[in-house]
C-alpha cells in the first residue's frame, strides 16, 4: 500500500527530502472551469466586464500563482519553472471558462501543484472580475490531467 510522502515516522506533517533524486525534466497539465450564467459568458467575450479584460488578467493570475505556489501550499518546495502556460477559452455551448494549465520544470520534484495551482488561480480571478454580475458561477473540474518525467514515470488522466 502506498505512504503519504508528506507524513513523518512520529505522524507529523514534513517536507519530503528530494536531494537524492535525479534532476529530469518534468511537466504538468491541468484543467478546469468556471460554469456561468450565459450573460456573463457574453460579458466576457464581448470584454465588457467593467473590471477589464477577464481573459487576459485571469492568465496573468494563473502564470504568477504557479510561480508562488511553494508559498501558498506549505509543504511544495520551491521551483525554479522554465515555463507556464496558461489558457482560457471561452464556451458558449456550456456557459463557461474553460482553463488549462501546463508547468515545466528541469528539477528533483514534479510540477504537479504549479499547474493546478495555476488553474484554481485562474479560476479565482475570472469569479473576482465577474462575481458584480454572477455570484453563482461555480468553479468546477479542477484536475490533474497529465504529469510526465521522475521516478514515478508517465500519468494520464482517463476520460
Amino acid at each position: 500500500m502506498a505512504k503519504l510522502t508528506h507524513i513523518g515516522e512520529d505522524g507529523e506533517a514534513r517536507m519530503v527530502d528530494v536531494s537524492e533524486k535525479d534532476v529530469t525534466d518534468r511537466k504538468a497539465t491541468a484543467i478546469g472551469s468556471v460554469l456561468m450564467a450565459p450573460e456573463t459568458l457574453r460579458l466576457i467575450i464581448d470584454g465588457s466586464v467593467k473590471k477589464g479584460d477577464v481573459i487576459s488578467v485571469a492568465r496573468l493570475a494563473g502564470i504568477m500563482a504557479a510561480k508562488r505556489t511553494s508559498e501558498l501550499i506549505p509543504l511544495c518546495h520551491p521551483l525554479a519553472l522554465n515555463k507556464v502556460d496558461v489558457d482560457l477559452t471561452c464556451d458558449p455551448d456550456r456557459n463557461a471558462v474553460d482553463i488549462v494549465a501546463t508547468c515545466r520544470v528541469s528539477g528533483r520534484t514534479g510540477v504537479e501543484m504549479e499547474a493546478l495551482t495555476a488553474v484554481s488561480t485562474a479560476a479565482l480571478t475570472v469569479y473576482d472580475m465577474c462575481k458584480a454580475v454572477d455570484r453563482e458561477m461555480c468553479l468546477t473540474e479542477i484536475r490533474l490531467v497529465h504529469k510526465s518525467g521522475g521516478k514515478s514515470g508517465e500519468f494520464r488522466a482517463a476520460d
